[in-house]
């Protein structure tokens, strides 16, 4: 019976990883735009901002490792199997 839940295997949290730096990325980009164009005066505002880039940086670090951990478990192809670039040929 196959596993439910967010984490069914490891390319399922390779994903979720790869969404979570798009969308800090996203956040990161428009708190800066915000800082830029808008240029809050509030006493939080300098704290808050950085706040994207530092989860965008723990995303990278995450999905790096992660990616790497799933080329890893992959099983190498059979004497007898032809690769993906044979069969494209």
């Amino acid at each position: 019976m196959a596993e439910s839940g967010p984490f069914r295997s490891s390319a399922s949290a390779v994903q979720l990883s790869a969404r979570l730096l798009c969308w800090s990325l996203a956040a990161a980009m428009a708190s800066a735009a915000a800082d830029a164009w808008l240029h809050p005066h509030l006493r939080w505002w300098g704290a808050v901002w950085p706040l994207p880039w530092w989860s965008a940086c723990l995303a990278v670090l995450t999905w790096a490792v992660l990616r790497a951990r799933e080329k890893g478990d992959r099983t190498p192809p059979q004497e007898g199997a032809r690769g993906d670039w044979e069969q494209a040929a």
